[in-house]
C-alpha cells in the first residue's frame, strides 16, 4: 500500500527561532518531542546522518539532515514499512513559519493492516502533541489536542504511567 500522510502547523514566530527549536530534537532540552506523553525519540550517535534510533517500536536511520531545516528518518522498523518520515520548515514571512512531518512509504500486506488498525491513529495524535509542544514554546495561548475515541483506547496503557 502506498502511504503519504503529512501535517502541517504555522508556527508564530520566524524561521530562525523555530530552527533552533527543531535541532534540540532528541536532546535534554528537546522543544519539540512529546515525551511527557510518548516513548521518546533517541539515537544512538545523536542527531547526524546515519544515525541509527527510533522510539517505542518505531525504528529508522537518519538520512538527511540540514541544521535548523529539515531531517528525514528512513524506517527500519516496523517489518514491512518501506520509506521515509521527515520534518522540514518553510518559511512564511518574519513572523510566522511553517513545520511539516511527512511519510511517505510503501507497506507490505501486514504492515498495511497495522497501519490502518492502529499506527497511523498513533502516529497521528504523536504529531499533533509534537506540533503543539513547538507551538506552546513560542506562544501565550497554549494549544493542547485532544485524542479520538480510537486513540484513547490504543494509549490505554501509556495513559496508566
Amino acid at each position: 500500500m502506498k502511504v503519504q500522510n503529512i501535517h502541517r502547523r504555522i508556527i508564530p514566530t520566524s524561521a530562525s527561532h523555530v530552527g533552533k527549536a527543531f535541532d534540540s530534537l532528541a536532546t535534554e532540552n528537546d522543544a519539540i518531542w512529546p515525551y511527557e506523553k510518548w516513548p521518546a525519540i533517541r539515537f544512538e550517535e545523536g542527531v547526524k546522518v546515519g544515525s541509527k534510533g527510533g522510539h517505542g517500536p518505531v525504528g529508522y536511520s537518519i538520512e538527511a539532515y540540514s541544521k535548523g531545516e529539515l531531517i528525514r528518518f528512513k524506517f527500519t522498523q516496523p517489518q514491512g514499512f518501506h520509506g521515509i518520515h521527515e520534518f522540514y520548515l518553510n518559511e512564511i514571512s518574519e513572523k510566522e513559519t511553517e513545520i511539516v512531518h511527512a511519510i511517505k512509504m510503501r507497506t507490505t500486506f501486514w504492515a498495511s493492516i497495522q497501519w490502518l488498525i492502529a499506527i497511523r491513529w498513533l502516529h497521528d495524535a504523536l504529531i499533533e502533541d509534537a506540533f503543539d509542544k513547538l507551538e506552546n514554546h513560542f506562544s501565550i495561548h497554549k494549544r493542547s489536542s485532544t485524542y479520538n475515541f480510537w486513540v484513547r483506547i490504543l494509549r490505554k496503557k501509556y495513559d496508566k504511567k
